[in-house]
């Protein structure tokens, strides 16, 4: 157990190459979501869910910049975010959040594109999906509700997709009493485009991954997924069919959030290791949902 204390507190850090990839395409993220928002979607009063929805309608009532509701909003669940999800995921976080606010605010001047509110759910929801894609695929999230629903799957008999789903048929309602039934269904097609394209970008959008690791390091990888994960695995016995020698296999359950978090460290351990990641409809039993991560 003595290398399970040592990977807590003096794990690898990203190399300046992965953190500058990192930084990037979070920001490129973040900077399409305000292009997405301010171009296309506020203009013609059509909302997105999560913060994002909430702080459209806090905005239009009061008249105050989106970008001020978009970071204070989000800044009770970065704290939470620090918590279930280490401190990479929330730094990630809160830099998306910052760009996003601060992008919507030099973009709110700019005309809107197009006032046809069909071309405007369209294109909006597209520009959305790859935006909010890319910040979760380099390990980073711009709205807190996801977070949310991830402590409440714990406590509630429901899925992260489903509280998600719940939270945002609110929201989108509420749009329909704010801005109308019309806007609230062009609401509703941009949601479902942007969730679509965010499917792509990320290349699976399910809540869980199984994860099957072979290593030469099994033991090392199976400790440090325990210690700064907070993930329990299971090691198979495997054996290789061209060498004939045995092979120790890890199997572990993530979330879809905490899998760069996964690869990062599987790579400061082995860089050679075979990784095969694959979606998860449900996950049930065990202690999947009773786990906290350091």
């Amino acid at each position: 157990m003595e290398y399970v204390k040592e990977q807590s507190k003096t794990h690898k850090k990203l190399s300046k190459t992965k953190l500058a990839k990192r930084i990037l395409f979070i920001f490129l993220g973040a900077a399409l979501v305000s292009v997405g928002l301010e171009i296309f979607l506020v203009p013609n009063h059509i909302i997105d869910g999560g913060i994002v929805g909430i702080s459209i309608i806090l905005s239009h009532l009061t008249g105050m910049q989106l970008g001020i509701f978009l970071f204070l909003l989000n800044l009770p669940f970065l704290l939470l975010g620090y918590k279930q999800m280490g401190k990479t995921f929330a730094l990630s976080t809160l830099f998306g959040v910052i760009v996003m606010s601060i992008g919507t605010s030099f973009l709110h001047p700019v005309p809107e594109l197009t006032d046809d509110p069909l071309l405007a759910a369209v294109f909006g929801g597209i520009i959305l999906g790859i935006g909010v894609g890319l910040v979760i695929r380099f390990g980073g999230s711009l709205d807190g509700t996801e977070i949310v629903a991830i402590v409440f799957n714990k406590k509630l008999p429901l899925s992260v997709g489903e509280t998600v789903m719940f939270f945002n048929i609110f929201i989108l309602g509420s749009a329909g009493f704010i801005f109308g039934w019309d806007h609230a269904m062009y609401s509703l097609i941009a949601y479902y485009i942007a969730f679509k394209i965010i499917d792509v970008t990320i290349q699976g959008l399910d809540e869980s991954r199984s994860v099957w690791i072979i290593s030469d390091k099994p033991q090392e990888i199976g400790e440090a997924l325990l210690a700064r994960l907070g993930r329990g695995v299971t090691y198979l016995k495997g054996e290789g069919a061209y060498t004939g020698d045995d092979k120790k296999v890890i199997f572990c359950v993530v979330t879809r959030l905490e899998e760069a978090k996964l690869r990062s460290i599987i790579e400061d351990i082995d860089e050679t290791a075979f990784l095969a990641v694959g979606s998860v409809n449900d996950v049930k039993g065990g202690n999947f949902k009773k786990k906290s991560i350091h």
